[in-house]
């Protein structure tokens, strides 16, 4: 096994790419309107890498996230028959103000002669032809052709053209139709025809609209409006002629997120005393980088349990509950269990004071008395053995059980971490647990005073006060009734 250090760097970089299209996500070919709406679609790869430099392999795992995001809407030309949308001039608008030419005889009538179409002009129909269109519309007396280019909408994912048309058929044997052929260059795209009112039908003034789908690519419109006048009488009437061009318009954003992860593993270049001195390190100290990327180390700072004769004896209460609910131990583990304890204690805590008794010996010595011996005759009979008398031996009390307030006095000295014994704290709640136990909790009261003891007549005695006494004495007694005064 080798010694290794992994150090993991995290290197993120994004890329956005966004781009705008008018066609990806309805169907290829699609026809007529999709619908709108927002789909997102996300594709992750991942890429494991590895690089063995010698003294160290970097391995480095590349995630590609590619998020694209598409959003459908349907936009609209407006109507391109109005002059003011730019798309026609003004003999070309759908108001029928103009003949905009084609097959067969028309008019453009005014006032009561347009009919409930308003007394505006409007176009009619007087043809009493019965042909093919230019458009391929049979039954034709009459067209109105308009061909209008709309290349500049960019067109290329299909759509819709919707149209519509105020008609007056005052004979109901008149017919009149609605023709629109769209076109991509030369290749038509879609070619639509609707019979408005059919020859036989009194349909009177109706208003009329329809549509047609188309897919791919529109660059130009070819409108075409035509019917027969039978009868020669009123031909059909129609105004106000509108076409509206809704295609699918797509907008696509696609992102793209890399995340690099690269993981070094270093062989062989640490010393396992250098290790370790890095960890204890950053164990004890934290980390700061200032604004100027600079890095430095603070000491952490230990946090001080705050240690009183109060927070001690709560501690010990708490403690000594759940010692007070404790099932007692059997007589047999309770010389184990106090001496368990009282080695506790003397390892642990250090005696403030100690009150020693000592008794005077009141023993006095035994004087050895020979006892004389006598001697045996022939005659005298043998002598009889004595039995020892048997010393009863002193019966042992048995082991004291440790109260409950000494058992939790010995756990909370003994939960004290070694590294930590000697410290302020520790060895100040070991005094604590001590006065708690001998109930001084005077000791630490500051408000406590001493009597204090005049020793001025003490000072004020002098050695000729006692060798006067001395002298008076030996005046009245001899040396030798003096020494036995003393006994």
């Amino acid at each position: 096994m080798y010694n290794k250090l992994l150090y993991s760097k995290l290197c993120l970089f994004l890329l956005l790419v966004s781009f705008y299209s008018k066609a990806d996500t309805c169907l290829p070919d699609v026809k007529g309107l999709c619908t709108p709406g927002v789909t997102i679609e996300e594709d992750v790869t991942v890429e494991k890498t590895e690089e063995d430099k010698g003294t160290e392999i970097i391995y480095t795992t590349t995630t590609t996230t590619t998020t694209t995001t598409t959003t459908v809407t349907n936009e609209d030309s407006g109507d391109i028959l109005d002059g003011d949308n730019g798309y026609v001039a003004i003999n070309k608008e759908g108001d029928m103000d103009y003949d905009w030419s084609g097959q067969g005889p028309a008019s453009i009538p005014s006032g009561n002669s347009c009919g409930q179409l308003g007394s505006d002009k409007c176009a009619q129909i007087t043809g009493s032809g019965n042909s093919t269109s230019n458009m391929g519309v049979d039954g034709m007396g009459t067209t109105f052709v308009n061909t209008i280019d709309i290349s500049d909408l960019s067109i290329d994912k299909g759509g819709q053209v919707r149209y519509s048309i105020e008609v007056d058929k005052q004979d109901a044997q008149d017919r009149i139709y609605m023709h629109i052929t769209g076109t991509n260059g030369g290749t038509t795209v879609f070619s639509g025809t609707d019979i408005l009112s059919e020859s036989g039908v009194s349909s009177g003034y109706q208003s009329y609209n329809g549509a047609f789908d188309f897919s791919g690519v529109l660059k130009s419109l070819t409108i075409e409006i035509g019917g027969r006048d039978i009868n020669l009488a009123i031909g059909p009437l129609f105004d106000d002629v509108s076409v509206n061009v809704f295609y699918n318009v797509i907008n696509t954003i696609i992102e793209q997120q890399i995340t690099s992860v690269e993981e070094i593993v270093y062989l062989n270049i640490f010393d396992p005393v250098e290790i370790e001195y890095a960890t204890e390190i950053i164990e004890f100290n934290d980390v700061v980088v200032d604004d100027a990327g600079d890095v430095s180390f603070e000491p952490i700072e230990p946090q001080q349990e705050e240690v009183s004769y109060e927070t001690v004896e709560v501690e010990i209460q708490e403690i000594q509950t759940d010692f007070e609910v404790d099932i007692p131990e059997p007589e047999t583990q309770m010389a184990e269990v106090e001496m368990e304890i009282e080695a506790e204690l003397e390892e642990t805590i250090e005696v403030a004071s100690v009150e020693e008794t000592k008794e005077e010996p009141s023993e006095k010595p035994v004087e050895e008395t020979k006892e004389e011996v006598p001697v045996e005759s022939e005659s005298s009979p043998e002598p009889v053995e004595e039995k020892p008398e048997e010393v009863e031996e002193p019966e042992e009390k048995p082991a004291k059980e440790p109260s409950a307030k000494e058992k939790a006095a010995t756990k909370i000295v003994k939960d004290i971490d070694d590294k930590e014994r000697y410290d302020d704290t520790a060895q100040t709640k070991t005094l604590l647990v001590m006065q708690i136990l001998g109930d001084t909790k005077t000791f630490f009261t500051p408000t406590q005073s001493f009597t204090e003891v005049d020793v001025g007549e003490y000072l004020n005695k002098t050695l000729e006060d006692q060798y006067g006494m001395l002298f008076d004495m030996a005046q009245e007694n001899t040396i030798q009734e003096m020494i036995n005064g003393q006994y």
